[in-house]
């Protein structure tokens, strides 16, 4: 059985045109012509179709679908595994906003601030154990002085229980993103990581303090320095300290490049 490109568009939701660009670059070309030179698309072109509006859905770009889909190594099977596997990821990471959200929405209606006891109870359940009280007096006297520590001071001593769920909540989500991209194979330096990269960094610069692409390197260099911050790191996923770090120096290094070009 065979469909018209109309047919075809109207089954995948998307418009002609798009069924035209993609058998122009080569992306989905249809399996057969009609004696009067019409495309005809047969059931593995729907198959393939949406495969290409799975990657699509997950942010990839035609470019990098283009790479995936057309290398001859290219395994349909394995490509929907990979695919499944990010999408349970963006479904976690969607749970995760909307308890972001909900936090936010209690938190706009106004909460008391927390006890020190109070709060190391929360690290130790929003943050699996950590508690950044344990390192306060080696942070004071590395950082004590610097604008960072005071900034991320003052502005966390003001947050209410709500406020940290929805920090927590914030970065499970770029976690989430990491771990999906090291299951799917994606190398640190790719444009995916590197997006996600930048959203660890602007994480960083909302809840806690301005954070210059020089100072984010010499933290993602710390992350793997230092055993106590690669334990806690990878407790989420083994490797993922070493991986966050190399997508976090690729960030800067893309800053760094994007600069230039201007």
């Amino acid at each position: 059985m065979t469909w018209t490109v109309g047919g075809a568009a109207e089954i995948g939701k998307v418009s002609v045109r798009t069924l035209h660009h993609y058998d122009q670059i080569g992306l989905l070309v249809p399996s057969a012509r009609s004696d009067s030179g019409y495309r005809l698309y047969s059931e593995e072109d729907l198959e393939r179709l949406h495969q290409i509006l799975l990657f699509r859905e997950l942010g990839f770009a035609l470019t990098d679908i283009s790479r995936i889909m057309l290398d001859p190594a290219f395994d349909r099977a394995e490509g929907l595994r990979a695919q499944r596997s990010l999408l349970l990821e963006k479904a976690r990471r969607t749970e995760a906003m909307l308890e972001a959200i909900d936090a936010a929405l209690t938190a706009a209606e106004g909460g008391a601030t927390m006890t020190v006891e109070e709060r190391s109870d929360m690290f130790g359940e929003l943050f699996d154990g950590f508690d950044p009280a344990d390192y306060e007096d080696e942070v004071k006297e590395r950082w004590g002085e610097t604008d960072a520590y005071k900034q991320s001071t003052a502005r966390t001593k003001r947050y209410t229980r709500a406020d940290w769920e929805r920090l927590a909540a914030e970065s499970a989500a770029v976690t989430a993103e990491f771990i999906a991209l090291i299951d799917a194979g994606r190398a640190p330096d790719s444009p995916e990581a590197i997006a996600v990269a930048g959203r660890h960094h602007a994480h960083l610069e909302k809840w806690f303090y301005d954070c210059s692409p020089q100072m984010y390197a010499g933290l993602a260099q710390m992350w793997v320095d230092d055993e106590r911050f690669t334990r806690n790191i990878d407790k989420a996923r083994e490797g993922l300290a070493a991986y966050q770090s190399a997508a976090a120096q690729a960030w800067v290094a893309s800053r760094g490049q994007q600069a230039a070009e201007l």
